[in-house]
């Protein structure tokens, strides 16, 4: 056979489409000295630059894309005709070279000059790819626009596309000392392998796919592992295959209903106990110490540009003219401080998410929730879903439930309508938000309104969601005992002291008062020692 028949019959092996395997995710500190920091913040900026040049490429086609009279016809088909429309599409797509192929070519005039010293051009097409999934986001209306990465805002990860060239991470065989270390451009830099670590031990058996190095801020220069700037570096492996499981976290096999608020969590389990609590209750005291340290940078941000607050204490309007706001070092300080508290706050959430997830799964393998628009409920809500995070929440649970071999159904609400709905007489009765407590004249009830909707989302079928009062006669007679006692755990919480949502129907606990108001009165022989 021909050297070119040949060539040509391996390059179209390659541009074959490989299946996809799963994929999970490995961190691990890296030790950096400062002139390995030094050139690795050089490496940054320049990819900052680069990403920020292809991203200015790929919106000015997206624009004069939109701007052609055929887009507008295109969207004028009608959605049932999905391939005329994708057709349409696709085409104008090819057009105007807004496709990921086209800006992996774009990306090759710009990486010229010195840029081209510290990214190499795989790493110059993953920028690419990054950029055009953050356009094709905005060209398909599910985000507004794009963001460009500014000086102090700064570019703080970087990944490659395979691990054999470039960026690329390499562990020594156990013969030679088990040691790992990322390289890039001449810089190797060792890993801190804790091989006693079950988690990373299982996760280093399996084959990389691909290397991502981030950059990430600490509370100062003089935290242990920063470096001069005070940023922290990290490595993260995308590992083939499916992350280790601890044996302490079993999956049930029972199907468990689940009723998510902003700030609460009804559970629900066919075999098993149910629950009600206040959803990550425990980020409640550093929400907290965040809003004194907000007020307090007010303070100082007032006291350091009073010209800018007239005498009402409001900030004067200065049109389209931008202010120019003096910052003082204490006014820094304090700035770090609130930073590290949120960082320390986000991964407290990551670790009660994942916690909270394990116990649900331990309770069954098919989850059954209602779907929520959890932007809608940031308009609402917006104070308790940004402290808790019920959507990412949601997200760890299906990717969880997924890789135990369970299944998470979301069921329509509108279809559902759990919390209007009544298994006793099958009626629909729409419920105010004040109202806590479900009581139907046809003698189900009183129950707790959220407890309820986790019972009637457990006994749907998860082919066909639709409730019907036949499903649940045999389920009733069993579950309103522990209905029941689920809300008095609740309410023992609250008499107990523990703050508590108006959500849960529960009466907050009043403060305890002394048995007697009068103030203690000295013994007697206190009183002669006191004498004598």
């Amino acid at each position: 056979m021909p050297k070119t028949c040949r060539g040509q019959r391996k390059k179209k092996e390659q541009q074959e489409k490989r299946p996809a395997t799963p994929t999970f995710l490995l961190e691990l500190p890296l030790v950096v000295d400062a002139g390995q920091a030094s050139r690795l913040r050089a490496h940054l900026e320049a990819a900052r630059q680069l990403y920020n040049a292809i991203l200015s490429q790929g919106q000015k086609r997206l624009r004069r894309m939109r701007a052609d009279p055929a887009w507008h016809v295109a969207r004028t088909i009608p959605r049932t005709q999905k391939a005329e429309r994708a057709a349409a599409f696709s085409a104008l797509r090819k057009a105007y070279g807004f496709t990921e192929a086209a800006l992996h070519e774009a990306v090759k005039g710009l990486r010229v000059g010195w840029i081209a010293e510290h990214i190499e051009a795989v790493l110059a097409q993953t920028l690419a790819t990054r950029a055009y999934r953050a356009l094709n986001r905005v060209c398909l209306g599910q985000a507004r626009r794009v963001r460009f990465k500014s000086r102090g805002r700064g570019f703080s990860s970087i990944e490659n596309k395979r691990n054999d060239t470039s960026l690329h991470f390499v562990l020594q065989p156990p013969e030679e000392g088990n040691a790992g270390s990322l390289l890039w451009n001449g810089d190797q830099l060792p890993a801190l392998i804790d091989w006693k670590d079950e988690v990373v031990t299982h996760g280093l058996r399996h084959r990389i796919k691909y290397a991502r190095l981030i950059q990430r801020p600490a509370s100062s220069p003089r935290a242990a592992g920063a470096d001069a700037q005070g940023y922290r570096y990290v490595v993260q492996l995308a590992l083939e295959g499916k992350p280790h499981r601890k044996k302490k976290h079993t999956v049930g096999k029972s199907i468990v209903g689940g009723d998510l608020g902003p700030s609460t969590l009804a559970l629900f389990p066919q075999e098993g106990e149910a629950s009600l609590e206040v959803f990550c209750a425990e980020l409640a005291p550093e929400a907290c110490a965040i809003r004194r340290l907000q007020r307090q940078m007010e303070r100082q941000r007032r006291a350091a540009n009073p010209e800018h607050y007239d005498e009402k204490g409001r900030i004067k309007k200065q049109g389209k003219k931008k202010l120019r706001w003096k910052q003082s070092k204490r006014y820094q300080v304090t700035r770090r401080r609130k930073a590290t508290k949120e960082r320390k706050l986000a991964a407290h959430r990551k670790s009660l998410h994942g916690r909270k997830v394990h116990q649900v799964v331990k309770l069954g393998s098919t989850i059954i929730i209602e779907k929520i628009s959890y932007k809608a409920w940031q308009k609402q809500f917006g104070k308790s879903v940004g402290l808790r995070s019920p959507g990412m929440f949601v997200e760890l649970l299906r990717r969880t439930v997924a890789s135990t071999g369970g299944i998470l159904v979301e069921v329509p609400t509108r279809t559902t309508a759990l919390s209007q709905w009544c298994h006793g007489c099958g009626r629909r009765v729409k419920k105010p938000l004040s109202q806590r407590w479900h009581h139907c004249a046809c003698g189900v009830g009183p129950v707790q309104r959220d407890l309820y909707s986790a019972f009637l989302a457990a006994s749907l079928d998860p082919a066909d969601p639709i409730p019907s009062c036949a499903r649940y006669q045999e389920y009733w007679e069993g579950a309103e005992a522990r209905l029941r006692a689920a809300h008095e755990r609740t309410a023992q919480r609250a008499k107990e002291g523990q703050i508590l949502p108006r959500s849960l129907g529960v009466t907050r606990a009043r403060a305890r008062l002394p048995k007697s108001l009068r103030e203690p009165t000295q013994e007697p022989a206190s009183l002669g020692r006191l004498e004598a």
